[in-house]
């Protein structure tokens, strides 16, 4: 059965969540912005998914100095600087008595448009911050069984074009190539960089495993990964040849292992790319470097908990 790596079981405490916009704490139903907020308009916003461990935010300053860096990027003012947007992150949390289990969306907007246009000058007001917590957990086939991924003809593209370093609210291409892939039959896209190296999927960034080596991209075309950069640092710790660098579908198609992290569910493992198995017909799901690597994603985990907020 195909499961995708952000699928969840509905948790019924997720109908009493309070979601905080602007600071101020709603309930789902009436957590509501204008028609005319830059995010809701164009799509012009920056954001970022976070995890709930032990009631910490696992990883937050690593979060938060990409969003400010994005948000930089963009030329957005942020009206709270790092340590007031972790207060209130935490008063949200706190307020929704999430300790464990917690998925937060993240959000900042350029803010509300005198009128329907693009050019940010129209803009009044200060920044949309909104920040909607849930009670969200991996569904345990999908880290068991692993996804089927599919190549899709939507390339990231340079960043002179939309730099992909900026995790910002324009995803199109992103969605386009989910849907493809999703047309395809396959749990996420595997996209490729302008050069026909593999860059990243649609959601989550991509690794090969082979000869007990582990490869991912370059990382020119994709977004810099907090998970991926974990994970990264996790495996040369543990004295595995770790290999950033550019690399062909015929690397992928005979590779020993594949998997996929992100922020949400971690390392979740591929068994298909473009109808072709991974690794041997009698290899386990997940594949030992899986293993390993998980156990060390949790104890980086376990380190930020222990560090406390």
């Amino acid at each position: 059965m195909a499961h995708g790596t952000h699928d969840y079981r509905d948790d019924p405490r997720n109908q009493d969540i309070l979601i905080n916009i602007n600071g101020e704490l709603v309930r789902r139903e009436d957590a509501k912005v204008s028609v005319f907020d830059s995010g809701f308009v164009l799509g012009d916003g920056v954001w970022e998914g976070l995890r709930v461990h032990g009631g910490v935010i696992v990883f937050l300053g690593h979060h938060l100095n990409r969003l400010y860096e994005g948000a930089k990027a963009l030329d957005i003012d942020l009206p709270l600087d790092k340590s007031a947007l972790t207060r209130r992150l935490y008063e949200t949390i706190d307020a929704n008595e999430m300790t464990e289990g917690g998925h937060i969306r993240l959000m900042v907007t350029r803010g509300v448009k005198a009128t329907p246009y693009q050019d940010p000058r129209v803009t009044i007001g200060s920044a949309t911050i909104v920040i909607i917590p849930e009670f969200k957990t991996p569904l345990t086939e999908t880290l068991d069984e692993g996804i089927k991924l599919f190549t899709v003809h939507v390339r990231r593209g340079y960043p002179d074009v939309q730099d992909q370093k900026i995790n910002s609210h324009s995803k199109l291409n992103c969605i386009l190539a989910c849907i493809q892939a999703t047309k395809a039959g396959a749990d996420e896209a595997l996209m490729l960089d302008p050069h026909g190296f593999v860059a990243t999927c649609n959601s989550t960034h991509f690794f090969i495993v082979k000869n007990d080596e582990v490869w991912t991209s370059t990382g020119q075309f994709c977004l810099g990964g907090v998970t991926r950069k974990r994970v990264l640092e996790s495996a040369v710790a543990k004295g595995i040849t770790v290999r950033e660098k550019n690399f062909s579908l015929t690397d992928v198609y005979s590779a020993d292992e594949a998997f996929v992290t992100g922020t949400y569910a971690g390392l979740v493992p591929v068994r298909e790319i473009d109808g072709r198995t991974i690794g041997d017909e009698s290899a386990t799901i997940p594949g030992p470097m899986v293993v390993r690597l998980r156990e060390a994603y949790k104890a980086e985990i376990a380190a930020a908990v222990s560090g406390g907020r």
